[in-house]
């Protein structure tokens, strides 16, 4: 008997990132591994809750041909002793010319939100950064306010900058 091949659906086309937002982070980090050792470690999402005890799964919910698709991520943002559950699902594209990973965020609280992971040689290694941008959620009056005071600085920041010096500790022992 025969295997059949997985059949993956065309990379999905996410543009530039739509900077100039209400919102924006950015979480950067010097990594003392080559380009292509961070970036094939961060590629593959769905190992990332093996290596980041903060993250709770990843899974695909559709695969591209270019190694992104359609992922369900969830995560604990700690505050002190207990962690608050957060939940999303993004399309993900996969540039490997860049070398750039891009998210669009298409449900959860953080609806909209479009995410850059890019990677740039530097000496060495790597300068790897993650940048958030949003214009916040649908919520009148305080959308804004609630993605520039809190959303943004506690929960993306929080979330994004374990993830990158995790998987950059991930890098530099594969390098």
């Amino acid at each position: 008997m025969t295997g059949t091949a997985i059949q993956r659906r065309p990379p999905l086309e996410l543009g530039q990132m739509p900077m100039g937002r209400a919102m924006e982070t950015v979480d950067d980090l010097f990594v003392r591994a080559p380009v292509d050792v961070m970036f094939g470690v961060v590629r593959q999402v769905e190992h990332w809750p093996a290596h980041l005890p903060h993250y709770r799964w990843v899974r695909f919910r559709e695969r591209a041909a270019d190694g992104g698709g359609v992922v369900e991520m969830a995560a604990w943002r700690p505050f002190g002793p207990v962690g608050w559950p957060t939940r999303w699902l993004s399309e993900m594209a996969v540039d490997s010319a860049a070398p750039t990973i891009r998210f669009r965020h298409i449900g959860g609280v953080t609806t909209g939100m479009d995410v850059e992971w890019s990677f740039v040689p530097e000496g060495t290694g790597t300068r790897a950064r993650v940048v958030h941008v949003w214009d916040g959620p649908h919520w009148p009056l305080v959308g804004v306010f609630a993605a520039t005071a809190v959303i943004g600085p506690v929960f993306i920041h929080g979330i994004a900058s374990r993830t990158l010096a995790g998987l950059a500790k991930v890098a530099e022992r594969s390098a």
